[in-house]
């Protein structure tokens, strides 16, 4: 399971060109935060195999990842 805090978020898109679980991770076109950025979304989290690559990737620490049951 992965959380996004849509406010540090950019919307630069790195999480989801490393995430190997293609599609879960996604720019949301449909909000804006308070820096003016549309920031990133998880499409599924039961998609997420807490892999932790988005983490590693993420240039803004904005993104924490959990493993099931923690």
């Amino acid at each position: 399971m992965i959380r996004i805090n849509e406010e540090a978020c950019k919307g630069c898109g790195l999480r989801a060109a490393f995430c190997p679980v293609k599609g879960l991770i996604e720019i949301n076109t449909d909000r804006v935060n308070a820096k003016g950025w549309n920031p990133a979304i998880c499409t599924d989290q039961d998609r997420c195999n807490s892999c932790a690559l988005c983490a590693l990737m993420w240039p803004d620490a904005a993104i924490e990842v959990y493993a099931d049951g923690i």
